[in-house]
């Protein structure tokens, strides 16, 4: 799926990959977050042969020009979870919306683990 707007000079469509990307890029820039996890198989593959994953342990999902998005995460030992939860909601919601345009319904923080 993707997100679409139309103005005076045209249509403008945004994909989820790229979407998936921005969103992405801020969460692995907030304090407390080590890594991104993938949670699909194929992800995994891609990560052995070195293919570039830029929207890696970020799922999106979009309807009627609203979006929703999941992000799975590893944090530092010792830091606050829900401090950072929150922290990294914020930031990944204010980056799409800057970015799109569009609203962001939800942010879900999934963490996985926990790395020292």
């Amino acid at each position: 799926m993707s997100v679409t707007t139309s103005n005076y000079y045209g249509k403008i469509v945004i994909s989820d990959e790229a979407i998936a990307a921005v969103a992405a890029s801020a969460a692995i820039e907030c304090y407390g977050v080590v890594d991104l996890v993938s949670k699909k198989l194929s992800d995994n593959f891609a990560e052995i042969f070195k293919k570039q994953q830029l929207g890696k342990g970020v799922k999106v999902i979009t309807n009627e020009n609203k979006i929703f998005i999941d992000i799975y995460v590893v944090l530092k030992y010792g830091v606050s979870i829900s401090a950072v939860a929150e922290s990294l909601k914020k930031a990944v919601k204010y980056r799409v919306e800057e970015f799109s345009g569009m609203i962001v319904d939800s942010v879900n923080v999934n963490v996985v683990g926990v790395r020292v």
